[in-house]
């Protein structure tokens, strides 16, 4: 018969670890080989936001295969900074990948390379599969494009892979629905190794997957960097809000404009919804907030929940000085631009109420993650989710 007190003697000895050790692991350090196959990608569409949405689709796709998901790195641009090459920043900075293993199988992609492919899956049996239409962008017409260009190249050079063959095909999506198609095409007996040039997922990410935030939690590095800004600079209650209008945002804003786009335009299912057909418009404030809209939404969030802090996340001109004068400088205003954007994250993440942008990927990760706790968000043209403000109906 199973003790009963096996729970708490595990925990006992995890608090003891914990003091004796600054750890505490319930599973075994050696890793075994799961002969239900994994799921490798290149986390290659876009900056922090993108990847993360991909991310949940693909944590999503291994379990519907029952693969192992080999966790890759992010990848952080670095245009701007010398020696101008991407970083590739293993998932654990940020996040807890222990925390993934509530929902599914996870393994850094970095321990799967250095403790399981030198055996498993060792130089010469390295397939990659992609669509066939992807292969038409290599010169045979028939290899995957694995590492034309960058983030490409850099991604496969940083994990240690040459890919010998390609395996190709098409009529089949990440979808649940082509599960059995998945299972029955590519077995792991036969393919135990799927690596694809993307993520075997949907951008934005699909309604369905975006409860899988919850299992995203972040790092006690991150937890202990975050919470002494937020002590060192922020009075709470605060409010936080993410301005993204820097030039490149405006170029992709003018597509609104010109009616290039409809209501779903990257992350806007969020707030003007999922369904296609009955989505709510997208307006010009909800993409590119003016200074008008930014000052008239932060003047009633601040008044509305007391704030006596205001913290600025942007990729641009932040205005906290015309934020400092609507408010005669009784209200605190701050802008950090830290190097790291998970430091903002973090910070807009605690907020007493988060203002985001409705089309923003960056935003729609705060998003999630105040859900998950319960906490308020809005969105500027949008000051009740999924309801426009007055003056935006049409």
């Amino acid at each position: 018969m199973a003790d009963k007190h096996q729970p708490h003697t595990l925990i006992v000895t995890c608090l003891l670890s914990s003091l004796l050790l600054q750890t505490c692991r319930t599973f075994p350090e050696e890793l075994k080989w799961d002969e239900n196959g994994y799921v490798l990608y290149c986390p290659c569409m876009g900056r922090f936001g993108n990847q993360a949405d991909h991310f949940l689709g693909s944590l999503a796709f291994a379990k519907m295969l029952n693969r192992t998901l080999a966790v890759p790195p992010w990848i952080v641009y670095r245009h701007h900074t010398p020696p101008y090459t991407n970083v590739h920043v293993p998932y654990s900075e940020f996040f807890q990948l222990e925390a993934l293993s509530a929902y599914h199988r996870v393994v850094s992609l970095e321990d799967f390379m250095e403790k399981l492919a030198p055996k498993y899956w060792p130089p010469g049996q390295r397939r990659a599969y992609c669509f066939e239409t992807a292969a038409q962008r290599s010169a045979d017409k028939k290899s995957c494009p694995m590492k034309d260009g960058n983030p490409f190249g850099p991604f496969w050079d940083y994990v240690g892979v040459e890919f010998d063959t390609s395996v190709l095909f098409g009529g089949i999506s990440f979808s649940a629905y082509h599960q059995p198609q998945w299972m029955k095409k590519f077995p792991p007996s036969e393919h135990p190794v799927l690596a694809m040039p993307g993520a075997p997922a949907q951008f934005p990410v699909t309604e369905e997957h975006v409860g899988l935030q919850r299992y995203v939690v972040w790092s006690d590095k991150m937890v202990k960097e975050g919470e002494e800004h937020i002590a060192n600079l922020l009075t709470r209650p605060y409010v936080g809000i993410h301005l993204r209008i820097g030039i490149d945002w405006q170029n992709a804003c003018k597509m609104l404009k010109s009616g290039d786009t409809g209501p779903h335009f990257m992350a806007s299912p969020q707030c003007v919804g999922y369904n296609r057909q009955k989505a709510l418009p997208l307006t010009m404030n909800m993409c590119l907030p003016d200074l008008t809209e930014i000052r008239r939404a932060v003047k009633l969030w601040v008044k509305k929940t007391s704030s006596r802090s205001v913290y600025i996340a942007t990729d641009s001109e932040s205005h906290s000085r015309d934020i400092e004068k609507l408010f005669k400088g009784k209200i605190k205003v701050v802008s950090l631009q830290p190097n790291s954007a998970q430091v903002d994250l973090y910070i807009l993440g605690q907020a007493d109420h988060f203002i985001g942008n409705c089309v923003s990927s960056f935003s729609a990760f705060v998003k999630r993650q105040r859900d998950v706790y319960g906490l308020p968000s809005s969105f500027f043209g949008m000051d009740e989710p999924g309801r426009l403000n007055h003056k935006e109906e049409l």
